[in-house]
């Protein structure tokens, strides 16, 4: 097989895996494993070279280490080192020990152990990352401690995969081999380290002169795969180097350009690795030993539950929280599939097992997350009273306010909007889910509380029956819809306004009860439009009244205005208004609908209805207008009267109304 039939058939078969598993939510991992087992020799093998292919693999390898090298940070590191350090820490070696001590059981040698141990005791980055952010649960306290333990699990990767290789090696020889590596380990990463911070600085600032993105994805490949060959060459891993090489460039301010043009070679390669994993996967042996399959899969979530929840708890973390940790951290990951592919002379069942039971607990792994929080409601007794406690101190908050605004979440649009509500008067309260920020905001006086906006307890104890208005300030589509779908149910009547930063959105959040949906990009533009319009000098009134016209198209709650006395520019005399229309008693309107009266005809829309102190936006052609309402219509000034004149005159002068 060619080379270029070779890289045609993996990419194929890619693009068919992943794009099935991602409309089903499943990890991709999962999709090119299921291909390689599938074009494999044990299956329908179509992939006749598995060497070659699995050399393109190792490339996906080094990409993956540069990433996790570019992602790390010392302060980060340090900011959350008690976590890293100690639950992270104890996480790896002891669910690396039990998993040793039971494979030993067994009668597999204390090498493999060793090496099975510390494949199994890693967690999937990829998927958790995504389920926490999803759920926007990255900043709860179950949410650090698990991101903390999986970087503690992407840094110990790099001393393991020194180690692993060197337990091939007879027993008497392994502390020597083991010293020199780390030995060899130690001189040139000094060396890189060192000397290699400044020099990549210039190095890049140099690349960067030539403002070629050409040269500098290059330059990104050179610095990778160099440093990649630097440490083969002194008997290391390549992993190693390109670790290394992430390091010393995620120092440096072209972290973020190197990490995107980085991102389709990792990505793309990372894909083929997994491929040639599967590849090795026999399903004929799997169904052979489903059972020990089953066992050891149980076996895998039930260890690592049980150490990273014991482990968090005695630690200091509640009772619910460390389950939720041992719950979500239990399945294995990517980078067990890394540290599998580096153990030698494994025998072909237990590698079988090995593949089968990472696969089947990545697969799982979204379903045990999904139902974690049932769990620890069902069997920790503290959570409802922890929940209950959240849920009286947001309501002892919200208890003397009424006609407030409900902000859904405090970040720093919640907080600039807090402060234009403080200025004109108006109560608020807002639900955040950091409690570093709802510590450090209430501190200072902020009316904020710990508290999850997408929950419908949590709203009603933030006074949603009294509040004149919901604001979610998140770019969080499928949140803002939980929360509509909340207000909805329970206030109809209540507008609430929704930040989106894709446009495409807003049809979805408008169809879902949103009375306005505000997008990001379009305010973006607007303000760019106007600060560049009066530089180049076009005069400032001319600008506001463009700006103006654009928001009144875009927004159906600013179309039109109410004109005064003082509203004397000759220029917008013809420009739509809003005019208030009360339905005094015998008003003609009184008992008729919307569209019964069929003012779109003059030219004019109902704008709003304002009854019993209640005002409804947008109401519906089937609403039916009673004495005391107040129609607000829109329009130019002569439909406008004309359109009063049909609302409040007798039977005879509404017949008579222009056509």
């Amino acid at each position: 097989m060619s080379a270029l039939s070779l890289i045609l058939l993996l990419l194929g078969a890619s693009v068919l895996a992943v794009i099935v598993f991602r409309r089903f939510n499943l990890p991709p991992v999962l999709g090119y494993l299921l291909v390689g087992s599938i074009i494999g020799p044990h299956a329908l093998n179509l992939l006749r070279d598995v060497h070659r292919a699995e050399y393109l693999g190792e490339f996906g390898v080094v990409f993956l280490m540069f990433s996790i090298g570019l992602e790390f940070s010392l302060p980060k590191l340090y900011a959350m080192k008690r976590i890293v350090f100690g639950l992270g820490l104890l996480q790896v070696l002891l669910s690396l020990v039990l998993i040793a001590a039971l494979v030993m059981f067994f009668g597999v040698n204390w090498q493999l152990g060793i090496a099975l141990g510390s494949v199994f005791a890693m967690s999937s980055t990829a998927v958790l990352t995504k389920l926490l952010a999803e759920r926007m649960q990255l900043d709860s306290a179950h949410g650090r401690e698990i991101m903390g333990v999986l970087l503690f699990q992407d840094l110990a990767v790099v001393p393991l995969l020194v180690l692993i290789p060197s337990l091939t090696q007879p027993p008497e020889k392994l502390a020597i081999l083991l010293g020199i590596a780390l030995l060899k380990a130690v001189v040139v990463l000094s060396i890189i380290l060192v000397f290699g911070q400044k020099l990549m600085r210039k190095w890049f600032y140099f690349v960067a002169r030539a403002k070629s993105s050409e040269v500098f994805v290059l330059n990104v490949l050179l610095i990778t795969l160099g440093l990649a060959t630097v440490t083969e060459l002194a008997g290391l891993s390549q992993a190693l180097g390109a670790f290394v090489a992430g390091m010393l460039i995620s120092e440096t301010e072209y972290r973020l350009q190197v990490e995107e043009d980085i991102k389709p070679f990792r990505d793309v390669l990372m894909g083929l690795f997994f491929v040639t994993i599967g590849v090795k996967l026999d399903l004929n042996i799997v169904v052979g030993l489903w059972w020990q399959v089953l066992l050891g899969l149980v076996a895998l979530l039930v260890l690592k539950s049980a150490v990273v929840g014991l482990l968090s708890w005695r630690l200091g973390s509640t009772p619910g929280n460390a389950i939720r940790a041992g719950l979500w951290l239990c399945a294995g990951g990517e980078f067990g599939f890394v540290l599998l592919g580096e153990i030698a002379h494994i025998p072909k069942v237990i590698e079988q097992l090995a593949l089968t039971i990472l696969v089947l607990s990545m697969l799982v792994a979204p379903f045990v997350v999904q139902y974690s929080e049932k769990l620890v409601m069902r069997f920790v007794a503290s959570e409802w009273l922890l929940r209950s406690m959240q849920l009286t101190q947001i309501a002892a908050l919200s208890m003397g306010t009424e006609k407030h605004a409900i902000l859904c979440g405090f970040g720093r649009s919640g907080q600039y909007l807090a402060r234009f509500l403080t200025e004109e008067g108006i109560n608020y309260i807002a639900l955040d889910l950091d409690p570093d920020r709802v510590r450090e905001a209430a501190a200072g006086g902020e009316t904020v509380v710990f508290g999850d906006a997408g929950r419908k307890e949590a709203l009603i104890a933030a006074g949603l029956m009294r509040a004149s208005v919901v604001i979610f300030t998140m770019s969080d589509t499928p949140l803002a819809e939980k929360v509509l779908h909340h207000v909805q149910a329970l206030r109809p009547d209540l507008p609430v306004i929704v930040r989106t930063s894709d446009e495409r959105d807003m049809g979805r959040l408008s169809k879902a009860g949103a009375a306005e949906v505000v997008p990001e990009t379009l305010e973006a533009s607007l303000m760019l439009a106007s600060h560049a319009l009066v530089l180049v000098g076009v005069p400032l009134n001319r600008v506001l009244k463009r700006i103006r016209l654009i928001r009144s198209q875009r927004y159906r709650l600013l179309r039109g205005f109410y004109r005064g006395l003082s509203d004397r520019d000759e220029d917008e005399e013809q420009q739509p208004r809003l005019h208030s229309v009360w339905l005094t008693p015998g008003a003609a309107a009184i008992g008729q609908t919307l569209q019964e009266l069929d003012l779109e005809n003059f030219g004019c829309e109902v704008s709003a209805i304002r009854r019993r102190g209640i005002r409804a936006v947008e109401p519906a052609p089937e609403t039916r207008l009673e004495e005391g309402d107040v129609v607000v219509v829109l329009g130019d000034p002569e439909m406008v009267t004309a359109a009063e004149e049909r609302l409040l005159k007798n039977e005879k002068a509404r017949r008579g109304g222009p056509r």
